[in-house]
C-alpha cells in the first residue's frame, strides 16, 4: 500500500450525537463506512436488504465500535415501494438526518435483470432507488442543523460511463459492464445536479460525490460472479481479489473519500473526491478529477427530469 499522506479519519470532527444513514451497511465499503461514522460518534442507520445480514453486520460493529449506536433498517433500493415506506418511517420519526451515504450498488449482473419497478437492475438500484431515496428524505435532511450531508458513492467506471436517453432500461442492448458504467455516471451527474440546484433554490442541504479508488470488498462476488460455480469461476474470483489486493486498497481505506467528502471540513458542495495514490486507484483522499461532460448542467437537468418521470418521486423544483 502507498503512504497515505498523514491524513486519517482520526482527524476528522466528531459529530457526537448526529444521525447518518448508510445504503448497502450490511458489507463492503457501506459497513467499514457505517464504522467509521460511529467512531467519529454519529448515530447510524444500517439500510439493507437482508434482515440475517443486517444482524451479523451489527455484531461485526458493536465489536470493533463498542461505543457506537447502531440500528439496522430494511430497505431494498430495487423496489420503490420499499424506498417510500422506509423514507416514511425516517420521516416519522421525525429526527434529523445530518448525513446520507448512497453508497449501495450492484455491479456487472452477467444478463439482464429488472428491479420490481420495471427498471434494469443497475441503473435501477443504483441511481434511481437512490434519487427517490433522496428525495423522500429531504424534510429530514432540512432538519439537520445547517443542512444534511448527501454523499454519492461513484466510481472510476464513471469515465467511461455514457447515458443513453434512447434506451436507459437497456431493452434494446445489454452490456453487463457497460450498464454498470451508465449507473456510475448517473450516480455522479445526480450529485453534482443535486448541489447545483440546492444552491440555486436554497434547499439548504450540502451534496458531494466519492469514489473508494479500487478497494477488495465482495461487490465482485455479489456482481459479475454471482450465480457462477465451478474451477473457471473461482479463478476469476481469486485472480480479481488478487489484482485489487495488489494494486489497491482495503475496504476501510476504500472509504475514506466518502468519510472526506461527508465530513472533513475541506469538502466542498458539487466536489468530487477520490484517493490521490497512482490511477486513482488508493491513498488519502482529495479531489478527484470529473469526467468530460459529467457537470454539464444540460446533462443534469435532463437526468434529473427522467428520473422524476421514472420513479414519480418529484421535488427540488
Amino acid at each position: 500500500m502507498n503512504a497515505h499522506g498523514g491524513w486519517s479519519p482520526e482527524s476528522l470532527p466528531h459529530r457526537k450525537g448526529a444521525r447518518a444513514i448508510v445504503t448497502g451497511a450490511t458489507g463492503g465499503l457501506g459497513l467499514w463506512t457505517a464504522l467509521g461514522l460511529a467512531r467519529l460518534g454519529l448515530h447510524v442507520t444500517l439500510a439493507g436488504r437482508s434482515a440475517a445480514k443486517g444482524e451479523h453486520a451489527l455484531g461485526f460493529l458493536r465489536h470493533h465500535a463498542p461505543d457506537g449506536v447502531f440500528t439496522f433498517r430494511k430497505l431494498d433500493l430495487a423496489s420503490l415501494a420499499s424506498v417510500r415506506a422506509f423514507a416514511e418511517t425516517t420521516l416519522v420519526a421525525g429526527a434529523p438526518v445530518d448525513v446520507l451515504v448512497n453508497n449501495a450498488g450492484v455491479m456487472a449482473p452477467p444478463s439482464r435483470q429488472e428491479t420490481q419497478d420495471g427498471f434494469e437492475l443497475q441503473f435501477g438500484t443504483n441511481h434511481l432507488g437512490h434519487f427517490a431515496l433522496t428525495g423522500l428524505l429531504m424534510p429530514a435532511l432540512q432538519r439537520a442543523a445547517g443542512g444534511g450531508t448527501v454523499v454519492t458513492v461513484a466510481s472510476l467506471a464513471a469515465w467511461k460511463g455514457v447515458l443513453p436517453w434512447g434506451d436507459l432500461n437497456a431493452r434494446h442492448s445489454y452490456s453487463a459492464f457497460g450498464r454498470y458504467r451508465q449507473s456510475k455516471r448517473a450516480n455522479l451527474v445526480f450529485s453534482l445536479e443535486l448541489a447545483r440546484r440546492s444552491r440555486q433554490s436554497g434547499l439548504g442541504v450540502h451534496a458531494r460525490a466519492a469514489h473508494p479508488g479500487w478497494a477488495l470488498t465482495d461487490i465482485i462476488d455479489n456482481g459479475p460472479m454471482i450465480g457462477r460455480s465451478g474451477w473457471f469461476a473461482d479463478m476469476r474470483k481469486t485472480l480479481a481479489r488478487a489484482v485489487f489486493g495488489a494494486l489497491g486498497q482495503g475496504p476501510e481505506e476504500g472509504t475514506w473519500p466518502t468519510l472526506y467528502a461527508a465530513l472533513d471540513p475541506a469538502a466542498r458542495d458539487g466536489s468530487y473526491y477520490g484517493p490521490q495514490g497512482s490511477g486513482e486507484r488508493l491513498g488519502a483522499p482529495g479531489p478527484a478529477p470529473l469526467p468530460p461532460g459529467a457537470d454539464d448542467p444540460v446533462t443534469g437537468a435532463r437526468l434529473w427530469s427522467v428520473s422524476e418521470d421514472m420513479t414519480g418521486v418529484r421535488w427540488a423544483d
